[in-house]
This record gives structure tokens, sequence and C-alpha cells, in this order.
């Protein structure tokens, strides 16, 4: 295996002192013992909760070849391989820093509201059917995720994508000045973390943040049917930006939708694309990821891969776990269609997830059922954002609604009394009701905000309902 780091390049990044029997090279960087792999350096990095230090003695028995550790606390691992720094995250992200000024990659970094992640994982896909192209793991978007994803960039790849995410103004500036990409794209503004800044124009303002960092000469992507659009492009020129590409439905977008067809497991797009007509399936559905597939494609173009490799190659792009992943459960009268979206939620994800749930086949005597967990951080319009999601599920012709969460009371006091499937004030209180009610047929989409919890009712249904192989309608394999 090609190493990632040698010892001599990867103490000089950081400044590190070396201590104990090192080796000559590791082949990965982690900050995890549980899913640490043999030859990686362990980075014994403190969060809020945990101090990584503890975990070094699990690192080392793991496999891992070295462990990075604060000075103050490297006396407690005498015997050890050590790379001994003055402040763990900082030297990740010095590494960081090395590994970006030692590739000759393309760097595209993503951010937005929402769509983020899926983005980042469809320029993945696509670039990679054109060569080697690393990307951010899981949602690795934050002060550690980006350091993280950008040490583990291995030197000689062709292609490199990295999340930019935020909760607070300020956030993003750090991050995508050590990303330093040529490309950067904006999904879409939306009202999440909402709170922390009072109006969706702010929010536009720290999301056009990543344009500080992108590279002379390089190129913002935007979505250009947001409303914000304007302010994110002034943003860009005024940040230097050398160009600013529109995608969208906007008539004069740069990559532009003409139509599409949406499938319950896919969709077929036409599009023009920086003048380039194309007609591409997206493996995925929803009409949330055809307007980012613009993006990605035109992200692909001024990288500079090819249009028929990464077209084709969005085919196979499947929903991540918790985003939109779907399972057949086997129930009492037959099976049901698990759809796990319980990762995030927002109001524009959450009416992007009913929206497919309404385009979700059901059987004879199924029914289509939304389970919602609270949407957190949305300041003073939570009630209201809340209570607006009754028209959707209307519209997308939800038989029945389950809602669980404090805040989730506005929207259970709003809806149809026939649409009311049940209301709980926590996800562990209103599981019973959701496992009784399940029956062949039906459809069932589980979201809400990630500390909401509603993970534990898809991990329950999972339990209590032997799963089949992924379900065959949402990837369409022979």
């Amino acid at each position: 295996m090609t190493p990632l780091w040698t010892l001599p390049a990867m103490a000089a990044a950081m400044r590190a002192q070396q201590a104990g029997a090192l080796p000559g090279e590791v082949t990965g960087i982690s900050i995890d013992s549980r899913t640490i792999e043999t030859g990686n350096a362990f980075f014994a990095i403190t969060g809020e909760n945990r101090d990584g230090h503890d975990f070094v003695p699990d690192a080392m028995k793991a496999g891992a070849a070295l462990a990075v550790v604060a000075r103050r606390q490297a006396e407690r691992f005498a015997d050890a391989p050590l790379l001994i720094v003055d402040d763990v995250l900082e030297a990740l992200r010095a590494l960081a820093r090395a590994a970006r000024a030692r590739t000759g990659a393309k760097v595209i970094a993503v951010t937005g509201s929402v769509g983020k992640t899926g983005t980042k994982d469809a320029l993945r896909l696509a670039l990679s059917a054109d060569g080697a192209t690393h990307a951010s793991t899981a949602s690795y978007n934050n002060h550690w995720g980006v350091p993280l994803s950008l040490a583990r960039c291995p030197a000689e790849v062709k292609y490199a994508v990295f999340e930019i995410g935020m909760n607070h103004a300020g956030e993003i500036t750090p991050l995508t000045r050590l990303v330093r990409p040529h490309i950067a794209v904006v999904t879409a503004i939306a009202p999440v973390h909402l709170e922390y800044f009072g109006s969706l124009d702010r929010i536009a303002d720290a999301k056009a943040e990543i344009f500080l960092g992108v590279e002379p000469g390089g190129v913002a992507v935007i979505n250009r049917d947001n409303a914000q659009y304007e302010r994110l492009a002034a943003a860009a020129e005024a940040a230097g930006v050398a160009r600013v590409v529109s995608f969208g439905e906007h008539g004069r977008a740069d990559a532009r939708l003409v139509r599409c067809a949406l499938q319950v497991d896919s969709s077929t797009v036409e599009a023009e694309i920086l003048g380039e007509h194309v007609t591409y399936k997206l493996g995925a559905p929803g009409k949330h990821l055809v307007l980012n597939s613009l993006a990605v494609l035109a992200a692909r173009a001024l990288a500079g891969a090819d249009l028929a490799l990464s077209a084709l190659a969005l085919a196979k792009l499947k929903p991540a776990a918790g985003r939109g992943s779907r399972t057949l459960l086997t129930v009492p009268g037959g099976t049901a269609v698990l759809i796990d979206e319980s990762y995030n939620a927002n109001p524009a994800s959450m009416a992007a997830a009913i929206a497919l749930l309404g385009q979700t086949p059901i059987g004879p005597r199924g029914r289509r059922i939304a389970v919602l967990g609270d949407m957190l951080e949305l300041g003073a319009e939570s009630e209201n954002l809340h209570r607006a999601l009754a028209s959707p599920l209307v519209a997308a012709g939800v038989d029945l609604v389950f809602c669980a969460g404090p805040l989730m009371r506005s929207l259970w006091e709003a809806l149809p009394s026939g649409l009311r499937g049940g209301y709980a004030g926590s996800a562990a209180e209103l599981e019973a009701a959701v496992l009784g009610a399940v029956r062949g047929g039906d459809a069932l989409m589980v979201k809400g905000s990630l500390g909401s919890r509603m993970g534990m009712i898809v991990k329950a249904l999972g339990r209590q309902f032997p799963t089949t192989e992924r379900e065959r309608v949402a990837t369409q394999e022979p």
C-alpha cells in the first residue's frame, strides 16, 4: 500500500518531537480508536466530551503505527511510538496545510444550507470516473472534520472534494482558507441554524465566506434559483473570485435544467451545462438532487473532467444511510418500505423528503406514513415553520403522521384530524406507537434533526421487523 505520509514529512509539517520506535511511514490518519486501521496515525484530539489521549492505548492495541499527542500528556505513553506536539488539533491543521501544498489536484469545496453531503458525494462519483478522486467522508465539514479530510488527501490525486459547514458566522473562513479551493459551490440558502442568524440574508453572508479562500483565477458555482443569488454573486466578486457560474431552472442559468422526469427511484435529466447539451440518469430520486446535479456537472466542466463519463457515473448515485436510503421490512401482512431520513432536518430538506414519500408506491392496503421529529435551531420562527409542514404533507397525499418532540406539537395541532397517527414528547416515547402501526404495503419515512434522535425509531423498526436486501425499487439493480 502506498503510504499516505512518510514520517519525516509528517513530523516536519507538524514540527513534532519524535519518541519511541516510530515507523517510516503511515497509511492513514484517524481520530477514532474504534475504527482505526493497522498502520494509521492516531491523533489524540480533545473534544467537548472526550479527551482523545484516553484512547491512545486502545488505538495502539488496534494497530496504530503511532500516536500524535500533546506535550503535556506525553509522559502517559512512555513506551509508545509518538509524535509530540503542543496542540494536537493545531498539528492536524498544519498537516492539512502541508497536504494542500503538495497536491496538484483540482480542489472543489461545497457549502450550503442543504445538500452539501449529497453534492459532495455526487462530485466524488462523477470525478472518479475521470481520474483518482479524494473526498471528505461522511459529513466531516467542521473545525476538525475539514483538516482531517484534507490531511488524508493522497499526494497523487487528480481531484479533491471537501464539504464545509457552519453553525455560526466566521466558522467557514478559516476552513476555506485551509482548503483553498479552485471551485467553490453553494448549493442553496435555507432557514437552517436560523436562531443564530435571524435572517436568510445573514445565512447567505456566512455561506459566502467560502469565497474568501478561493484560489486566484477560481470560480464560484451558485444556485441561481435561490433568492440570495445576487447577494452571493456580489460577495464572490468582492472576494476576488474570477468567475461566477450559476445553476438551476432559471432561464439565464449557466447550468440549466431543461426538463426532468422524476421516478420513485431515480430521475432522468436533460440539461444545458455551460453550453453542452446532456441527457443523463440520476440514480437517486428527488428534484432537489436533480438541481444539485447541475452544480456537479458544472464543477466537473470547470475542473476539466470528461462530461460523458461524469454524467454516466451519476446513474450509480445512491442515497446514504439516514439521507434517504430505503429498506424493505417484513411486517404483518407483507412488506413495508422504510425511508431513512433520520440524519438531519430543516424546513427545506423536510419538504423534499415529504415530496419523495408522496412519490413512493404503496401496496393495495398500504399507506404513506410520515414519522417526524423536531427541526432544531430555527429560532423565533420555529413554531410557524413546524406548523407550515401540514400543507406539503396534505399535498403529497400522506395518509398518517406521527410527531415527536415539543416543537412538533405545532405541526400536530395544525394537521387535519384524519392524518393524526400519534404524538409523543420524544422519539423514545413515540417508538411503540410507530411499531404498532406498520402493516404490509406501507411506505414509512422517518425524519428529524439529529438532536431529535429519530434514528432510534429506524433502529427499532429494523430490530422488530426482519429487513430484506436493500429495496430493488430504490436501486433498480437487475
